[in-house]
């Protein structure tokens, strides 16, 4: 799945501010970081993976600020103050049924750059939430019991749609 992932972000994350929400080994921040994104955020409420995170990014010698980590819940870190987000990693606990409120802080809150781009994952069974009107599903995908999707923060969710399904049927 994330090989899928990064093949579908590819020239969209260097130079890129990301938001790792439910983080906890931090897999999809690293690997934003290690292509070349500008900075993440790591959120999770388990201070032993943040401090792992925090160690990783001490080891990789990370640029000051490239990487930063706060130990919170994601609703909780959502209502704090907002900055904008190019990427947005969105990998609740199944169990936890928060993606909705989520997706609502997130939209509702600033939280997103205009054009940003937001990955979910879910259970492949369960219907993704209801979107918000400035939102496009672009791709989607299932591995095992797992659902995939990447969505975009846009002016005209049905161009978007449009664009990149054409750019995804010219792929190799």
């Amino acid at each position: 799945m994330r090989e899928t992932l990064f093949n579908w972000l590819q020239g969209r994350i260097a130079g890129r501010r990301c938001l790792d929400l439910y983080a906890g080994s931090g897999a999809l921040g690293l690997e934003a970081l290690s292509r070349g994104a500008a900075r993440v955020t790591f959120v999770d409420t388990n201070a032993r993976a943040l401090a792992a995170i925090r160690t990783l990014l001490e080891e990789w010698r990370a640029d000051a600020g490239a990487g930063e980590t706060a130990h919170a819940e994601a609703r909780r870190f959502l209502a704090g103050p907002a900055r904008p987000h190019d990427l947005v990693f969105l990998d609740p606990p199944f169990s936890a049924g928060e993606l909705a409120g989520t997706i609502a802080a997130l939209a509702q809150r600033g939280w997103l750059a205009e054009d940003a781009r937001i990955y979910i994952e879910q259970p492949a069974a369960a219907a993704l939430p209801a979107l918000p009107a400035d939102w496009a599903l672009l791709r989607t995908g299932k591995a095992g019991a797992v659902g995939f999707h990447l969505c975009a923060r846009v002016a005209d969710p049905a161009a978007a749609r449009t664009t990149e399904q054409n750019d995804a049927r010219s792929e190799p």
